[in-house]
């Protein structure tokens, strides 16, 4: 074995069975038997054999390699959902491609590109892909492709996601059955928080209330767009008594601000948050937000590349909805 590197032979003959036994114990070790196993497991770590990935991919036609495609990682209310869909990937035998696209998805068509080149097995988004001839070119790449976090009317491939409108509807409602009457709107610039908000107006008109006043802020949404907004509040010509934030960072830097400047949330003033990350429980007052189920995507997202794997059909559109969490802000 001296100056190459260690083949499955010799694997196979250190553990005293056929080259074939190896072969069936990488890919299925369940079908070997236990103390044969133990012993290939030896024979793999005394080697130092790493099995070829590449080689079983052009026997089998599947990379066993998934590209999961999110904006960007840094405050980004998809983590949790890419973390659980990584796990459940791995546990199944794949490995993940993690890229990011940018913010405003200006790195998006080359990631795609890069994808593709590696002849990755599937390709999970969390952006939009809004351009015309990349969405073709996904449909003919001839493989899976799931748009997450989205339920668009004509997906590329797959959809699993929900309905930004709708839960823009569902905060009017509950804001409405808890007694407020005054909203502010604080949007960042994306196409799904447009969504939500045109949803909450529609739904907040329809019920009677009057047109509330928004704000815009920039993506990726961050704490310090919060304490911003905050101060803003100063310049309406009538106050607001609860504020609706495009994600949680917003709601917390909002209410951090309006603490300091000696304001109770709730009680002069309600905060609401999306996207229900980890630290709209930890802060205090905890911050109300809508809850996407980001376990139950990753485990839509693998229900489907299995029943893909084996030639089995799929719904296009799979709803995992979403929830008001009623906390301490409002």
């Amino acid at each position: 074995m001296a100056g190459r590197n260690p083949r499955l032979d010799d694997v196979a003959a250190k553990a005293g069975v056929s080259a074939a036994t190896v072969s069936r114990y990488l890919n299925s070790p369940e079908i070997v038997a236990a103390a044969t196993g133990q012993r290939i497991r030896e024979a793999i770590d005394a080697t130092g054999y790493v099995q070829n990935l590449a080689a079983g991919a052009l026997a089998s036609s599947r990379s066993r390699l998934i590209a999961a495609l999110v904006p960007d990682i840094a405050q980004s209310m998809f983590n949790d959902t890419v973390e659980a869909m990584i796990d459940e990937l791995a546990m199944d035998g794949n490995s993940v491609m993690l890229s990011l696209t940018g913010p405003d998805n200006h790195r998006l068509a080359r990631e795609i590109n890069m994808a593709l080149a590696r002849r990755v097995d599937a390709i999970i988004l969390t952006g939009i892909v809004s351009d015309t001839e990349m969405r073709q070119k996904l449909r003919l790449a001839g493989i899976t492709v799931i748009e997450t976090w989205g339920l668009p009317e004509d997906p590329i491939d797959v959809a699993i996601g929900f309905s930004h409108r709708a839960a823009g509807e569902e905060m009017a409602r509950f804001l409405r059955q808890r007694g407020y009457r005054r909203p502010h709107l604080v949007v960042p610039r994306s196409t799904r928080s447009a969504r939500r908000a045109s949803g909450f107006v529609t739904r907040w008109l329809h019920d009677g209330g009057e047109e509330p006043t928004r704000l815009e802020v920039g993506v990726p949404s961050h704490f310090g767009q919060g304490r911003l907004a905050y101060r803003g509040l100063a310049d309406l010509a009538a106050q607001p008594d609860v504020v609706v934030c495009g994600s949680d960072w917003i709601a917390q830097g909002l209410i951090v601000e309006a603490q300091a400047a000696g304001i109770r949330v709730p009680d002069q003033l309600a905060v609401t948050g999306f996207g229900n990350l980890r630290l709209a429980g930890d802060m205090r007052p905890t911050i109300t937000s809508m809850d996407i189920d980001g376990a139950r995507i990753a485990r839509e997202v693998l229900r489907v590349l299995r029943a893909r794997a084996a030639g089995e059909p799929v719904e296009t559109r799979i709803d995992v909805g979403f929830r008001v969490i009623a906390r301490e802000s409002a």
